[in-house]
């Protein structure tokens, strides 16, 4: 499947895409005729990419998390780590939100 085919068909930005492909995460994707070739395994990493970029991760975020990801089991830990910070903040960021609703409320 090209760029455009995966951008199209999963609804990915080419942004990200080519992204994906400077991070050299690709594995052994092949150029055909000039154009990445994404099989399912980099689909499904493309999925795990556009779950941490809808969740709030920066895009260095994203390189490093996948970075450890495809190191294997032993960055689970640091992994889990990353996940439990972004958690956090979003916590942070929705008791922020209700104590402006209540400031609301009371005007």
């Amino acid at each position: 499947m090209t760029i455009d085919e995966a951008s199209e068909r999963y609804n990915i930005p080419v942004s990200i895409l080519r992204e994906y492909e400077s991070w050299g995460l690709c594995g052994e994707v092949k150029k055909v005729m000039g154009a990445w070739q994404y099989d399912k395994s980099d689909l499904e990493k493309l999925s795990v990419i556009m779950t941490l970029h809808d969740v709030g991760f920066e895009n260095g975020e994203v390189e490093a998390y996948m970075r450890l990801l495809l190191s294997g089991a032993s960055t689970e830990e640091e992994r889990m780590r990353m996940l439990r910070k972004r958690r956090e903040g979003t916590l942070d960021e929705i008791h922020f939100r209700e104590r402006q609703l209540d400031r609301l409320d009371y005007l």
